[in-house]
């Protein structure tokens, strides 16, 4: 935290990479539904690894059955998508493994889900997994930290109220 955030006493909140891989501006997403921010804004991460960990401590609001996609209201408030991939909804669920349900509380860092990215490339589809804060506009500072390797420990996205 900066110094003048120290000063001025604004709390930020950090969300978490949810996968390892490279940071990337969600409008780097080939798809315009992420791209243009119509569920959000966010970051995109273009995953070097499959697991999926729970960028902050919150409730698993809807994973969906096909394991492709979560959603998840933070404790600090965010609501939350993470998307693996595009078009991954065709696969059926098949290249994913659930480790959470509808309801469970979920800590930073926690194994959500894993994905088989050989698999979903395999089936010609693109792996890289926005994260959206879909209410944005609840948080007048959105801060996010994009262009770098990074790892579940590493903050993607700050938040202010």
């Amino acid at each position: 935290m900066g110094f003048f955030k120290k000063l001025f006493g604004k709390k930020l909140d950090g969300l978490y990479a949810p996968m390892a891989g490279k940071a990337v501006p969600v409008t780097e997403v080939p798809d315009p539904t992420f791209a243009e921010g119509m569920l959000g804004n966010g970051v995109a991460v273009i995953p070097t690894d499959g697991k999926v960990y729970a960028p902050c401590d919150a409730t698993v609001d809807m994973m969906f059955e096909t394991g492709h996609a979560v959603s998840l209201v933070a404790d600090c408030g965010a609501e939350l998508l993470i998307h693996i991939g595009l078009e991954t909804v065709g696969l059926e669920g098949k290249p994913f493994t659930i480790h959470v349900k509808n309801g469970d509380k979920v800590k930073q860092g926690q194994l959500m889900i894993e994905a088989d990215l050989e698999a979903i490339k395999a089936a010609g589809l693109n792996t890289i997994t926005p994260m959206l804060v879909c209410n944005t506009d609840s948080f007048p500072t959105f801060e996010v930290h994009t262009g770098a390797d990074v790892t579940r420990d590493d903050v993607l996205i700050e938040l202010g109220k």
